[in-house]
């Protein structure tokens, strides 16, 4: 189902949510993706830009913490 709001509409025939299930991404992933997507749609560009960087910093620090445990 599509969002009412602006910012998640993209004139496509698929959302975001569409395209994170495809690549069967987690959490982390998926809202990168999706706060790159909708960046500049809302009033605030930087602050989506921001978020998405906090849960890419999150997903490295998942990364580097299984690569320890596995070491």
């Amino acid at each position: 189902m599509r969002g009412t709001q602006p910012h998640y509409e993209n004139g496509k025939d698929y959302d975001i949510i569409d395209v994170i299930r495809d690549y069967e991404l987690n959490f982390c992933r998926g809202n990168i993706i999706k706060y790159v997507a909708r960046a500049g749609k809302k009033q605030d560009e930087l602050l989506d830009l921001i978020k998405a960087q906090d849960y890419l910093n999150r997903e490295i620090e998942l990364l580097r913490s299984k690569d320890r445990v596995d070491r």
